[in-house]
């Protein structure tokens, strides 16, 4: 195993009668991207908090980079960063002004916080907005200038609570593209997000949250075989051979296939060895196909499978602010 970069054991936390959290266990390896999911109120905010010493836990232990989160607070925060679920720049200053003065914060001299900033701005598509003041950003440019605010420093553990939350799908591609920037230079990503695709094209690890308990955790495809199996999904060029084609596929699953619509039919088949099959027989019909293609299930099923919540952002409510 890679060494660990978080590894955290039993974690408890408690706010009044709410039990955030109630044992949880997370391990994260170095140089990877370990996202966490659960429906709203889960305990992942409370995690995160925990491993990046804002909150003490009730129960349990928690190092980041060797290091005690309780004990040891001051040498953690040294070596991480932290993009929380909401933009926390400073709205009166520039974009500029907000990572110079967090580069100097760090110790940085202000030449080297200058071009740390420059840097990071240029990084975020920032630059032409360096000058002006935070307010008159927008929602997404502001997340942006909050992730590069937490890059100042260039700390190897990097805890980003959702992220993306509140982007559009092209700024949220390119937030992607930093945290895989981000992995090629070294650096740890603990990630939590509503998003489901996105835990999907950015982890290599998911730990499933539900009720401050994990109740999964694996690969993303290692998730994907809980619901079990694989699927086949098959589209007939011809409308008119749909009927066919469902009593064909039918034949083969032994079971009756879901009509995913626009005339495109699935079934849960026992692996990839059934495809050759599959083409014969579609072959020996004479049906033609527009789409044939054999795939683990979405994400999105295995998470409602494990919580019986169809997605992570679902009804987001307030209790996911604070637990």
């Amino acid at each position: 195993m890679k060494e660990l970069s978080i590894e955290a054991t039993g974690l408890v936390k408690s706010f009044g009668e709410t039990r955030a959290l109630r044992g949880v266990d997370l391990h994260v390896r170095k140089g990877t991207v370990h996202a966490v999911l659960g429906p709203n109120g889960a305990g992942k905010t409370t995690a995160v908090r925990i491993l990046a010493t804002l909150l003490r836990p009730d129960a349990g232990t928690a190092r980041v980079n060797g290091l005690d989160v309780v004990s040891q607070a001051g040498k953690v925060r040294e070596s991480i960063g932290l993009t929380g679920q909401f933009a926390s720049v400073d709205e009166d200053l520039t974009g500029t002004q907000n990572l110079v003065m967090i580069g100097q914060l760090l110790d940085l001299t202000k030449k080297e916080a200058r071009a740390r900033s420059a840097e990071l701005l240029e990084w975020f598509d920032l630059t032409e907005a360096a000058g002006k003041v935070a307010k008159h950003y927008s929602g997404g440019m502001r997340r942006r200038l909050d992730l590069a605010a937490s890059l100042v420093g260039r700390p190897s553990v990097i805890f980003l609570d959702e992220p993306t939350t509140g982007l559009d799908p092209a700024k949220r591609e390119d937030m992607w593209d930093v945290v895989r920037r981000l992995i090629s230079d070294g650096s740890t990503v603990l990630l939590t997000t509503q998003y489901l695709e996105e835990a999907d094209a950015l982890a290599d690890e998911i730990t499933v949250i539900d009720h401050g308990q994990v109740i999964a955790h694996d690969t993303p495809n290692g998730l994907k075989r809980v619901v079990g199996g694989q699927r086949l999904t098959v589209r007939a060029a011809d409308p008119a051979r749909e009927d066919d084609l469902r009593e064909l596929l039918s034949q083969i699953a032994g079971t009756a296939p879901a009509d995913e619509g626009r005339g495109t039919l699935t079934v849960p088949v026992d692996g990839e060895d059934v495809l050759p099959d599959v083409v014969s027989r579609l072959r020996a019909a004479g049906i033609s196909v527009e789409e044939l293609s054999l795939h683990l299930p979405s994400l999105d099923e295995v998470f409602f499978t494990l919580t019986g919540t169809r997605s992570a952002g679902d009804a987001r409510t307030a209790s996911e602010v604070t637990v």
